[in-house]
């Protein structure tokens, strides 16, 4: 398996069973919906790049997670993107044929379009190496 999909399937793992997440969101899906109902968490497309060095094989990873919430008010969406950057930031480091060896925060953004729902975005590199 690809080090991105050994990532995907860690995240949605860490995602899906989150305290602050689990029993809040309606679910975490790995890729764009066509309905769900609100709040719930999407994995969006991710970006690879080369980050071996001498002796071993590495990858860059951006990655973003958004959050959507069609609530009056920001607070719930707010709750939800700490406890995604929680998720992420606490992910543990061993993959079945990789190990993360730095994660760090991009962007955090809250916003709402007029009349629509509010998004949370967060993006973070993420580099693996292979073991």
């Amino acid at each position: 398996m690809s080090a991105a999909a050994e990532l995907q399937a860690a995240l949605v793992a860490a995602l899906a069973g989150a305290d602050g997440i689990a029993g809040v969101a309606s679910g975490v899906f790995d890729g764009p919906l066509a309905r769900a109902a609100f709040p719930y968490v999407v994995i969006g497309d991710g970006l690879s790049l080369d980050w071996s060095h001498k002796t071993g094989r590495g990858r860059e990873h951006r990655l973003g997670v958004t959050a959507w919430d069609e609530a009056g008010r920001a607070a719930r969406l707010h709750a939800l993107v700490g406890a995604i950057e929680a998720s992420v930031e606490g992910l543990a480091p061993a993959l079945p044929s990789h190990r993360i060896v730095s994660v760090v925060l991009v962007r955090s953004r809250v916003l709402r379009t007029p009349g629509g729902p509010w998004a949370g975005l967060v993006e973070y590199r993420v580099r693996t190496l292979e073991t």
